[in-house]
């Protein structure tokens, strides 16, 4: 099968490319190389330049390459940013979605995996989050992902452009091998955080918060291993073709981690001291984030291999210290 996979050069999306193709498939990666680094892409993989709101550009991807699947990573993430410029957010994430859904349909392609997001549900009042629990983003970058699943939909039932949506919560960790792992800039993810600091690129780590309640005082999340998240949007491309029936599923270890349990597993791994400083909490940071990933595991048969703290970091940690400036390019 020919997967086009759109941001593929980005945290999330190199890595489902790498495991893509371990598993046989022909990959295309589509990338502005915005946010994404040409380098991640995996050598077998046919990168094409461009971006998906332009409709020839991507007219010519999809006639030249006979796609017969999509997987779209391809958005702007970053919470902060998203309140502060709404409108880039909605012509990043919800229009460029749309050019790329109604290229599918010129291109009579009609199954896509979604990259969706946690953020979705907003501040939920339970501890462990479900699919049918509410649906209330607190944020613009929440409610464009939202605005995308809710635009599957009606394609799906307009077209047939069957979907399925991967609502995720904190991805975190790197490749294996080493070659690949998360650039982010600016860096606002906890574990590359905690390990630039042990590696001497930051003073210290904030703490947001330690008066929380949770059995150490500091906020408890659900943190999935980046190639945990890229073979169940394997998996879910897999139930595409053989079930051909839209859904939405969440992903996680179904477990939560603390800030200081995070912190102190990082000086174990790192062997060195990191420095901290208790701050004020951030408004909106619910206590407890974890998600139940029952119906994953159900339906997709999807089960998350790298399960401990210990191993997400240490791949994380391998992949700065064979790459402390991040990428090259």
């Amino acid at each position: 099968m020919n997967i086009l996979v759109c941001g593929g050069a980005g945290y999330i999306g190199c890595h489902t490319v790498y495991e893509l193709i371990d598993k046989g498939y022909n990959v295309i990666v589509v990338d502005n190389l915005v946010k994404g680094h040409k380098s991640s892409v995996h050598e077998k993989a046919k990168l094409c330049v461009g971006d998906l709101r332009d409709e020839k550009f991507m007219d010519i991807v999809f006639k030249e390459n006979n796609i017969d699947a999509v997987i779209d990573f391809a958005a702007f993430s970053l919470v902060g940013e998203s309140v502060c410029e709404p409108f880039k957010y909605y012509e990043n994430n919800v229009y460029a979605t749309l050019k790329l859904l109604e290229a599918m349909e010129r291109a009579k392609v009609k199954k896509i995996v979604f990259s969706s997001t946690a953020a979705v549900y907003g501040e939920p009042n339970k501890d462990i989050i479900s699919e049918d629990d509410n649906i209330l983003p607190t944020n613009p970058y929440g409610e464009t992902k939202l605005t995308v699943e809710r635009l599957l939909k009606w394609a799906d039932m307009a077209y047939g452009i069957k979907f399925i949506a991967l609502r995720y919560f904190n991805a975190a960790g790197a490749h294996i091998s080493g070659k690949i792992g998360e650039d982010h800039n600016p860096e606002t993810h906890l574990i590359p955080i905690v390990l630039q600091a042990a590696a001497g690129k930051r003073e210290k780590v904030y703490i947001f918060g330690d008066d929380y309640l949770t059995y150490d005082g500091t906020c408890l999340r659900d943190y999935i291993h980046v190639t945990d998240l890229a073979n169940a949007h394997i998996k879910a491309l897999e139930r595409l073709v053989n079930a051909n029936e839209s859904g939405i599923y969440n992903l996680g270890n179904g477990k939560g981690f603390s800030v200081k349990e995070v912190i102190e597993e990082a000086k174990k791994v790192t062997g060195y001291n990191i420095k901290t400083e208790i701050c004020d909490r951030r408004k909106g940071d619910p206590s407890v984030l974890i998600a139940s990933s029952d119906k994953a595991m159900k339906q997709l048969g999807w089960k998350p291999k790298f399960n401990s703290l210990n191993e997400i970091i240490k791949t994380a940690w391998n992949w700065h210290v064979n790459n402390p400036n991040g990428y090259n390019d």
